[in-house]
């Protein structure tokens, strides 16, 4: 009997192989054999984001950062085919090709974004990041007037208040001021901006957290817990919230806050005299006053997830990158004073309108977002069977076949490390943003196309006004750590610039010293 078992066994085996065998060679096919990778299990499976490269297995966690422009040289072609074999055999094409990123991003009919690998973060409410089609035009036209010149202004405005509050008010007289990591300055300095300029609620660095009669935690500090702790919200179910302390805290900073942005749509709608305010939410309260459809979870969703995409999960990330930078490459920070030295050169802060003065700043800021952008891969899928013609760096052209439902990720690190438009992609080199000729479609930290990061502005602003008014008063350099003092620059730099995945590349450990120049 068990003899008879382990023969059965071993046939439904032999089946099941073959009958996954033959679908994986349609898949092949169907993409005709296009070079890439064959591995047994998808990179977003439960094991692809824990556990490290399994070669023929799982390419691991991170991997997309980790190989970065590799798997193309290798493939020869700036779009590689990754094929899974379970569940079943799919193709996933990833994308590091300018010309195709442009066309993908371009032709939304055809390759729409899959919107159902962003439910969980429609925590509070419909978003522009979870929609697609008709939903998505209606948030757009929502908020994308809300995204204002007024309002960039009142960012710039905003981050200079609080930049000024931390030199005189935090720091003050001292020459010298060490950070074991500087996400621990630039997270807050990202968070009071969002709170000025995106919800008109203003913060400074030694206000003391006053809790209104009918509330348990104030708004500052509902909004850090919320913006620190979105992945447990987006990974723990709704019914275990409740299990630890842990937990608990994190669904009453979420209801806290949600409850907050309900009173402020309430005041600010039945205010007798209506106040002039340029903040995000003000204004997308304003724009959605024309459209009935639009309730107040919508915009409660809207606007909190935009505005925290744009604040921890971009703008705190790459500013810390930034300082790393900078500290490790101290030949370009001087360059980055001189230049904000010949804009400002009688001393003074810069305002709004200097901005586009300010180019070596951006070309420093951009320079980072090329080399850690904060996401790293853009997914999109084909709504038909299609196919794009595509060129190699060798001149050589392929009709490559897309059939429907084929997954496409469009890769940010691979196409901001292809050497085919960034000489030296791995050198930290921001001139290279100032010459008129710079590849502009092989620069996608904000994705491209229609469904561009409507915050991209917002985070600009605030990173140029951040870096220069820093840069106007301190020298960055990295702390000096016993333990350290033996290790060669390439390991230093190493250390210093590490990112680990989540929502966006972060930082693991940035440990700088700011010196009062």
């Amino acid at each position: 009997m068990s003899m008879k078992l382990l023969i059965l066994g071993v046939s439904l085996l032999a089946l099941y192989t073959i009958q996954k065998y033959i679908e994986l060679r349609r898949a092949l096919q169907s993409v005709q054999y296009h070079p890439g990778k064959v591995v047994l299990l998808a990179q977003n499976s439960l094991l692809g984001l824990i556990l490290p490269r399994i070669p023929g297995v799982l390419r691991g966690r991170n991997a997309t950062w980790l190989d970065k422009h590799q798997p193309y040289a290798e493939a020869g072609w700036d779009i590689v085919a990754y094929v899974t074999i379970l569940p079943s055999p799919k193709v996933t094409f990833s994308v590091a090709d300018a010309a195709a990123i442009k066309e993908f991003t371009t032709a939304r009919v055809r390759f729409p974004k899959p919107v159902w690998q962003y439910k969980a973060l429609s925590f509070f409410g419909g978003n522009i990041v979870a929609s697609e089609a008709e939903e998505w035009k209606r948030y757009r036209k929502v908020a994308a007037p809300a995204f204002s010149d007024r309002n960039n202004k009142l960012i710039w405005n905003e981050t200079l208040r609080i930049m000024f509050d931390l030199f005189d008010n935090v720091w003050g007289s001292q020459e010298s001021i060490a950070v074991e990591h500087a996400l621990s300055l630039t997270f807050p300095i990202a968070l009071y901006v969002l709170s000025a300029a995106a919800f008109g609620q203003k913060i400074s660095w030694k206000d003391e957290d006053t809790v209104p009669a009918n509330r348990q935690l104030s708004f500052k500090d509902a909004l850090h817990e919320v913006s620190i702790n979105c992945v447990t919200k987006i990974i723990v179910p709704s019914w275990a919230m409740g299990f630890s302390a842990y937990t608990r805290k994190v669904r009453l900073a979420f209801d806290e806050l949600e409850s907050y942005m309900l009173d402020m749509i309430s005041s600010r709608r039945n205010a007798e005299k209506k106040a002039e305010r340029h903040d995000l939410f003000s204004n997308l309260l304003d724009a959605s006053a024309e459209d009935p459809t639009f309730t107040d979870r919508d915009l409660t969703g809207i606007s909190l997830y935009s505005s925290l995409q744009v604040t921890k999960y971009t703008t705190a990330h790459t500013l810390c990158f930034t300082f790393a930078l900078l500290a490790l490459y101290p030949e370009q920070q001087e360059l980055l004073f001189q230049h904000i030295k010949s804009v400002l050169p009688d001393g003074r802060m810069p305002t709004y309108e200097d901005m586009s003065l300010l180019t070596y700043s951006m070309a420093v800021f951009n320079e980072t977002m090329r080399m850690f952008p904060p996401v790293n891969g853009i997914p999109k899928y084909s709504a038909e069977d299609t196919s794009m013609t595509i060129t190699n760096a060798a001149g050589e052209k392929r009709v490559l076949p897309i059939p429907r439902q084929t997954g496409v990720v469009l890769n940010t690190v691979g196409v901001h490390y292809n050497p085919r438009y960034w000489k030296d992609p791995a050198e930290f080199r921001p001139g290279r943003f100032l010459e008129p000729d710079w590849p502009r479609d092989a620069f996608i930290p904000f994705s491209a196309g229609p469904r561009a990061c409507i915050g991209r502005k917002f985070t600009e602003t605030e990173g140029i006004a951040v870096l220069t008014s820093l840069i106007l008063r301190y020298k960055i350099e990295v702390l000096e750590e016993p333990q350290f003092a033996s290790e060669t620059f390439a390991e230093r730099k190493a250390r210093v610039l590490t990112g680990k995945p989540g929502l966006t590349l972060t930082p693991v450990r940035v440990p700088l010293v700011f010196k009062r120049r």
